[in-house]
């Protein structure tokens, strides 16, 4: 026993290192899942990569300390191998540091949404974006990291004195404070995924985890001369390190991919676009079913007419035909924009950033033709929640479809098709009104799934109009 503590290979070591294994295959199981299984695309900007980045700081975390703390046997006759390049820089900087920096970005993205300039009802993305923000946050564990590096204060077993283990554990708890922080400024805002609570949990259990796993790290390094604290002080640190990368990858908090998902699963219930995950109730038109079609007319402005549902239905369908049905997909998700009240800030920021991430970020998966002025106009708004955010850019999408999508419609089957319903539809409300038969809107909207007694509803008049007739 004293030997494999000394120099690894302990059965307890290869249980640990299964266990390090198997959350791995969990994180990448966690992150394909979406895009494999669910089919949802993928995002772009740093709600994709930082996702990466996660996973790959998770994975130098284990692998750093399964290298740098004598889990398996070999010796260190090379500079790949050594205990600064696993111990300092893969546990610090790519490690531990590079996993604590995500997480307080994607906080720091919310802080600046939802809370920053709220006084003056202003909703403001992040000032620095993430691929600049992220080194930043990372500067002092690199200059820590270097320090280190020179002064030279491992021994050949990778351990260091009691001066030291203060300094590292004190740049630790720094970024779970940062991290906890931000978490306490963005407590009063009530999100639509359950962000804040999952938020919690997850830095609840990291908590433990970490706690847990600086006291094995403390036990590690101070009592080298006791082998059976040794192996058990090293299975729990890399054990704690596997929960505590699981949890933090589990939780998310950027985007409500997770939610959605987790909405789309209810029984009764599509959610098939962000509106309706965020409960926009479109028209109906089930009260308005005996009420006389309106014709389209080709002379009537084709922004005025894209507000009736059916016309802009169709309307989609034959653009989705043409290969061309971004601009009616746009035109239709800002509507439900401006459906959500204005005072709903959370609500807005969501549905906007939604908008953003399909149609306007380049390389998106819906991604309108728009001038290049319009989109950088959007891309840097200072205000999520500014009523004009997309007014621009579908002022230039109503021109393109008029001037394309618009003319070809007219004599498209599409077009044909609404106007024989439209015209069924006006005749069949001319021949209710002429025998009677006009339902008030309360009992045309009520079907016999949902009358208790299973029964037809006949208007008065037709009722004792029959009992006269009977007599």
């Amino acid at each position: 026993m004293a030997s494999c503590a000394a120099k690894g290979g302990c059965p307890s070591d290869y249980v640990a290192i299964a266990i390090s294994f198997i959350s791995i295959l969990l994180l990448l199981a966690k992150a394909a899942a979406p895009y494999l299984i669910h089919r949802i695309p993928r995002p772009k900007g740093s709600g994709f990569w930082l996702v990466v980045v996660q996973v790959f700081a998770s994975f130098s975390l284990l692998l750093a300390l399964v290298m740098g703390f004598g889990f398996l046997r070999f010796r260190r006759r090379h500079w790949w191998i050594s205990c600064y390049v696993w111990a300092v820089w893969a546990e610090g900087p790519l490690g531990f540091g590079l996993l604590m920096s995500c997480r307080i970005a994607q906080v720091f993205q919310l802080y600046n949404i939802f809370v920053r300039d709220l006084r003056f009802s202003r909703r403001r993305l992040p000032p620095v974006r993430s691929y600049i923000f992220l080194p930043l946050l990372l500067l002092p564990w690199i200059v820590a990291a270097t320090f280190i590096q020179i002064k030279k204060p491992l021994n050949n077993l990778c351990h260091m004195g009691t001066r030291w283990i203060i300094t590292i554990l004190s740049l630790h708890a720094i970024y779970v404070a940062v991290l906890v922080g931000f978490t306490a400024a963005v407590r009063h805002i009530e999100f639509r995924f359950h962000e804040f609570k999952d938020l919690w949990r997850g830095i609840l259990v990291s908590a433990c985890s970490i706690g847990i796993w600086t006291v094995s790290y403390v036990l590690t390094e101070v009592h080298e001369d006791v082998p059976g604290l040794q192996i058990i002080s090293r299975f729990l640190l890399l054990f704690m390190t596997s929960v505590l990368v699981v949890v933090f990858f589990t939780v998310s908090m950027s985007q409500p991919l997770v939610s959605i998902m987790r909405l789309s699963r209810k029984e009764h219930q599509e959610c098939k676009t962000m509106g309706d995950v965020l409960g926009i109730i479109p028209e109906s038109g089930v009260l308005c079913q005996r009420e006389p079609a309106q014709l389209a007319d080709p002379n009537e402005p084709l922004d005025k007419l894209l507000l009736n549902r059916r016309f802009r239905q169709s309307f989609m369908e034959f653009a989705d035909s043409s290969l061309a049905g971004e601009s009616v997909h746009f035109y239709e998700e800002v509507q439900q924009l401006d459906k959500i009240p204005h005072n709903d800030h959370v609500r807005r920021i969501y549905m906007a950033r939604h908008i953003i991430d399909k149609y306007i970020t380049p390389g998106s998966t819906m991604e309108v033709n728009i001038s290049h002025r319009s989109r950088q106009q959007i891309l840097n708004t200072p205000d999520l929640t500014n009523l004009d955010l997309f007014n621009s850019a579908l002022n230039e999408l109503m021109h393109l479809m008029k001037m394309n999508l618009a003319n070809d419609y007219w004599s498209s089957t599409f077009f044909l098709k609404l106007k024989e319903e439209d015209s069924m539809r006006t005749v069949g409300h001319d021949l209710e009104q002429i025998s009677g038969w006009n339902f008030s809107q309360r009992l045309s909207s009520i079907h016999c799934a949902d009358n208790p007694f299973q029964q037809d509803y006949i208007p008065r008049k037709l009722g004792s109009s029959t009992h006269e007739s009977g007599k």
